[in-house]
């Protein structure tokens, strides 16, 4: 489970999800596949929580990674690329950004 704390060295990636009601537990399905199944099990891999929006036009994705490299490595298998093709055609976009934890309160 991630924790968010302003002292945490690893990286933290938020990647968001724009869907239609009408494919947003598709993708939220294959969101849970990818992370039980596949992503969990990746070298550096700490933690990740899914979000949905009330509208269900939206999924927020955090995750925490010991380090950058490690999410980039995961992002290069083959496992990985096939997976955001499918996650591509159940939504109209998505986008993976890194972040540094600045602070909690």
């Amino acid at each position: 489970m991630p924790e968010i704390d302003e002292n945490f060295g690893g990286q933290t990636v938020l990647t968001t999800f724009e869907m239609t009601p009408g494919t947003c537990q598709d993708l939220l399905d294959e969101l849970r596949a990818a992370c039980a199944d596949f992503i969990r099990h990746q070298p550096g891999f700490l933690g990740a929580g899914l979000h949905v929006n009330d509208a269900q036009t939206r999924i927020a994705n955090y995750s925490q990674w010991r380090h950058r490299e490690d999410f980039l490595a995961m992002l290069r298998t083959e496992e990985m690329r096939a997976r955001n093709r499918r996650f591509a055609s159940l939504c109209s976009r998505f986008e993976p950004v890194m972040y540094e934890v600045a602070a909690t309160f």
